[in-house]
């Protein structure tokens, strides 16, 4: 059974490795994480196309500013599994 993890990301470039490479080091290996970019202005969504790249577990998703609920909202509309939001 699939489990999508989605992220809301907005300016998270000090945190956001942290975080995705601890999801990524699960031993649950049946998952997909989505990160949801809500218009950062620092180097988040690079950092997010980087993991898409090397990981084909990682979708990165980026919409102009709408705030959290309106990132998980995308995330929902665009996850393949069963959902659990950061």
């Amino acid at each position: 059974m699939m489990v999508s993890i989605i992220v809301p990301i907005y300016n998270a470039e000090n945190t956001l490795l942290k975080c995705v490479d601890s999801i990524l080091r699960q031993t649950y290996s049946d998952l997909e994480v989505l990160l949801i970019d809500d218009g950062s202005s620092d180097r988040s969504w690079e950092l997010c196309l980087k993991y898409m790249k090397h990981d084909n577990r990682v979708i990165a998703l980026h919409k102009e500013n709408g705030g959290a609920s309106s990132a998980r909202n995308l995330g929902l509309e665009n996850s393949g599994g069963i959902c659990n939001v950061l």
